[in-house]
């Protein structure tokens, strides 16, 4: 279910991440090679980036197949940024389609995807979600499971976690809740974190930068598969893969 690409180095144009690798996120949308479920991906797609100067990311979404949009070739052509995260979406049967339910999600700073699914929607997440506040159930994006992971992850930062025990605290949450597959990515234009939980994702560095992906966009060297049930970060000073366990410290606001 979906696909989803992290960039971080030196700017690039987002047609070079994107659209012009021979395995682009453009062609996971209809041909991807390593998806374990679902085979196209053609329920909307979304991409965030940072322009230098605002830390406050620029996103493009819609609910339309990524190779139906002419206007994204025009822009990912010109635009170039040193960090963006994007996504393509085969929508879960149950929950909504269309623009609001692309990722990335965004709230200041941060970006955020979800690939995968949390079984049993809704009411497998409901336990889950009982610690967000009626504000943050009234302004989900969209009434999917995506954005209440991202609620869960968003809430945590906001009480003053790191973005690594943030994301690690709601996948181990949710995984020994109901299970599912839970790889996110999460961004702030300086760092990225993802997990592999339940599907595939690999992470390139070069001179130029950094790539941290569902699945490689080329078959040239230097790919490395990150294991499963693994937290990822990524800086310019590099890539750091550790397995994924449950952060010991203080309660976030909420948490009982």
């Amino acid at each position: 279910m979906c696909r989803h690409v992290a960039y971080l180095g030196t700017a690039a144009s987002l047609e070079s991440i994107v659209s012009t690798p021979p395995h682009s996120l453009l062609r996971q949308s209809w041909a991807p090679r390593r998806q374990r479920y679902g085979t196209v991906n053609a329920d909307g797609f979304g991409v965030g980036w940072y322009a230098d100067g605002d830390p406050i990311p620029a996103r493009y979404r819609s609910g339309r197949p990524m190779w139906t949009d002419a206007s994204f070739v025009d822009l990912a052509r010109v635009v170039r940024t040193r960090c963006m995260l994007a996504a393509v979406r085969d929508g879960t049967p149950g929950m909504p389609y269309g623009e609001a339910a692309a990722a990335p999600f965004a709230s200041g700073r941060h970006l955020f995807s979800h690939n995968g699914v949390v079984p049993g929607w809704p009411q497998s997440i409901e336990q889950v979600a009982a610690g967000l506040s009626s504000t943050d159930l009234m302004t989900l994006e969209a009434p999917t499971d995506s954005a209440v992971l991202w609620a869960l992850v968003h809430q945590r930062l906001d009480g003053g976690r790191s973005m690594a025990d943030a994301v690690t605290a709601v996948v181990t949450l949710v995984a020994a809740t109901s299970g599912g597959r839970l790889n996110v990515l999460l961004t702030d234009g300086v760092t990225i974190t993802a997990t592999a939980y339940g599907d595939t994702l690999c992470w390139r560095a070069g001179p130029g930068g950094l790539v941290v992906a569902s699945e490689p966009f080329d078959d040239e060297p230097g790919w490395t598969d990150v294991p499963d049930g693994s937290l990822v970060t990524a800086t310019p000073d590099g890539v750091t893969v550790e397995p994924l366990q449950e952060p010991r410290h203080l309660p976030y606001r909420g948490e009982s």
